[in-house]
C-alpha cells in the first residue's frame, strides 16, 4: 500500500486499482461503483473507456495490457484514455457518479489518474481540460488535506529541494477566465485592454533556486505584442514561500507566488533573464498566487489581488490557474 492509499502496481505503470468487465457496464473501484454510459450528451461524444488493467498476469507471454492506450479519430487523431479519464473523473455524467461519494478521497483519485499519463503527454491537459473543470480541479485539491499521507505529497522535485542548486523547471499555464477586469480598472489604466487579458489567458512560469536558498519565479507571457513589453520591461519575477492558507479565503493550500513591486535583490538567476524590474499594476498591489499539488508534475492555483491599502477589499484576480511541468527544453521561452 503506497502513501495515497493505493497498492502499488506489481507489473507496469499501467496497473491501476480497478478493472473493467467488458460487458457488463460497469467499473469497480472498491466499495466505489459506477455505471458506464454509452454517450456523453454534453460533449456529443463517447466518454473514455476504461482500459482493463490487471493486477495478475497468468503467462508471461502476456501484456499487462489488452488494448491500446488510445482510440483513433476521424483524420488520423488519438484520443489518449489516461488523459481522458482525468477529464471524466472531474465532469463525469450522472452514470459515472460514484454511488458512495464517502467512501474514498476524491483527492488520491486524481492524483492517481494525473500519475498515470505519461510525462510526454501531461501537457496535453492544458487544452482537454475545459475552464470549468479546472475550477473543479480546485475544489476536488481541497480535499487532498484531510489525509495526512497526501498532504506530505508534492507535485515538483524542485519545490521540495533543500540544496542551493539552480535548476529551472518551465510551467505551461492556462486560466480558466483571464484577467477580472471592471470598467472602474480600465478607465484608470486604460493600456489594460483584449491584448492584456490574451496573455493573462496563457502563460508560462520558470521557476527557479537562487544561490541564497530561495526559490523564486517568473511569469512569462506568451508571444503577443503585449506580452513582449513584458518581457523586455517588466520580467515578472516572484518570491515562492511555503504557505498553508489562502489568505482572503483561509482555504488550504501548499504554496504561494507573492509578486510585492518587483524589485526583488536577486544576485544571480538563470541565463539569459533580464535583471527584475519594478512591476506594472496589476502585478504591484500585492498580487499573490496560492497553489495546490494536484498530481504529479500538475499544480492548481487561484490569484488574489490584496491591495496595498488596509481597507482595500481582496479582489480574485483571475479565474482558476491550470499550470502543467513541462518536460521538454523550452530554454527559448526564456
Amino acid at each position: 500500500m503506497n502513501a495515497i492509499g493505493f497498492d502499488s502496481p506489481t507489473i507496469s505503470i499501467r496497473n491501476i486499482s480497478f478493472s473493467r468487465q467488458k460487458r457488463s457496464g460497469f467499473l469497480g473501484f472498491g466499495s466505489l461503483g459506477f455505471g458506464e454510459a454509452a454517450r456523453d450528451p454534453r460533449r456529443g461524444r463517447r466518454p473514455p473507456r476504461f482500459p482493463r488493467r490487471s493486477l495478475v498476469i497468468s503467462s508471461a507471454s502476456l501484456s499487462a495490457w489488452d488494448e491500446k492506450p488510445f482510440e483513433p479519430l476521424p483524420g488520423g487523431r488519438r484520443s489518449y484514455l489516461d488523459e481522458e479519464d482525468v477529464a471524466t473523473f472531474l465532469d463525469p455524467p450522472k452514470e459515472l457518479v460514484p454511488l458512495d461519494p464517502s467512501s474514498f478521497n476524491p483527492a488520491a483519485y486524481l492524483w492517481k489518474k494525473i500519475g498515470d499519463v505519461p510525462e510526454e503527454r501531461r501537457h496535453r491537459l492544458l487544452n482537454l481540460l475545459k475552464d470549468r473543470l479546472i475550477s473543479r480541479a480546485w475544489e476536488i485539491t481541497g480535499m487532498r488535506y484531510d489525509d495526512p499521507n497526501l498532504v506530505k505529497l508534492n507535485g515538483s522535485s524542485l519545490l521540495s529541494r533543500d540544496d542551493d542548486s539552480m535548476p529551472l523547471e518551465m510551467w505551461s499555464c492556462r486560466t480558466s477566465k483571464g484577467f477580472l477586469m471592471d470598467f472602474g480598472v480600465l478607465i484608470r489604466h486604460p493600456c489594460l485592454g483584449p491584448s492584456t487579458v490574451s496573455w493573462m489567458k496563457a502563460f508560462n512560469v520558470a521557476i527557479f533556486r537562487a544561490k541564497d536558498g530561495k526559490t523564486y519565479g517568473r511569469i512569462i507571457p506568451r508571444a503577443s505584442l503585449f506580452g513582449s513589453i513584458f518581457t523586455s520591461s517588466s520580467p515578472l519575477y516572484f518570491t515562492l514561500s511555503q504557505l498553508k492558507e489562502v489568505m482572503p479565503t483561509e482555504q488550504p493550500c501548499d504554496l504561494a507566488f507573492e509578486f510585492g513591486d518587483g524589485l526583488l535583490d536577486l544576485q544571480d538567476y538563470p541565463e539569459g533573464f533580464p535583471k527584475p524590474a519594478i512591476h506594472p499594476f496589476p502585478f504591484d498591489d500585492h498580487l499573490a498566487i496560492y497553489i495546490r499539488h494536484a498530481g504529479p508534475g500538475l499544480l492548481v492555483g487561484q490569484a488574489w489581488q490584496e491591495g496595498k491599502e488596509l481597507e482595500q477589499v481582496p479582489k480574485k484576480f483571475c479565474g482558476e490557474i491550470l499550470m502543467v511541468k513541462d518536460y521538454t527544453d523550452r530554454s527559448e521561452d526564456k
